[in-house]
């Protein structure tokens, strides 16, 4: 897998890093242990989100590696292994990959970013992207689309999961640290028009209302999609 770089590549050039990268980075390297305390019980309290992630091990089988993008402490992650998936979490902040380390040992986490992979193409049976693409900018959608396409073997499937709404959220010093970050809504349309652009094929469209008890403001969205199997000649 990719480290981190100063520069991404763009064939044979280098360009220096975008400034959405750093800023996201720098910003998960400040907070992750608070993060990881305060989504503690993620999953165990979001039966909901539960059900979709098996159904997505599920599609997915035991057909070949499968890789957690932007995968933060790797409590999802974790999830996917239980389910027997072979997974792998990459997350562009070494903090966050630090917890996700200690609290699952044996388990593979390395730091890069999902916009420039460091995979074969057509290698992985799944990539999950939950809420991992909230920091993206809208114009770097369609590329990061594109190389979540390139490296999933044909009959792969994706799983998005993100905050639906035109209302992007901004955080400034959360548990007092010194940095901000705008976390960006989507609406599932756009979304799902992007994907069908960068060549996959929707399976499945889930909007939730947001839970007061949860502290949500926004209702969440989790699309599956596959990449088209190869034709037989």
């Amino acid at each position: 897998m990719t480290e981190t770089r100063d520069e991404t590549r763009n064939g044979d050039e280098t360009a220096p890093e975008p400034d959405f990268l750093i800023s996201t980075r720098t910003f998960y390297d400040a907070v992750a242990e608070d993060y990881a305390a305060l989504f503690e019980r993620e999953l165990a309290d979001r039966p909901l989100e539960r059900a979709i992630i098996q159904v997505f091990a599920e599609l997915v089988g035991g057909e070949g590696p499968v890789a957690d993008l932007g995968c933060g402490p790797g409590r999802t992650t974790a999830r996917l292994a239980s389910l027997g998936l072979d997974v792998f979490g990459l997350d562009l902040s070494e903090s966050m990959l630090a917890v996700a380390r200690r609290e699952n040992p044996g388990m593979r986490f390395e730091q890069g970013s999902m916009l420039d992979l460091d995979i074969p193409d057509g290698t992985l049976a799944g990539a999950l992207s939950w809420y991992s693409s909230i920091h993206t900018p809208v114009d770097e959608l369609p590329a990061l689309f594109a190389e979540l396409h390139r490296v999933l073997a044909p009959g792969g499937h994706l799983l998005v999961g993100f905050q639906a709404g035109d209302r992007h959220r901004h955080h400034d010093r959360p548990w007092g640290r010194p940095v901000s970050l705008t976390f960006q809504r989507r609406k599932p349309e756009d979304m799902i028009r992007l994907l069908a652009d960068a060549g996959f094929t929707l399976l499945s469209r889930t909007v939730r209302e947001p839970e007061e008890s949860l502290d949500e403001t926004s209702p969440q969205a989790f699309l599956i999609a596959r990449k088209p199997a190869a034709v037989a000649s």
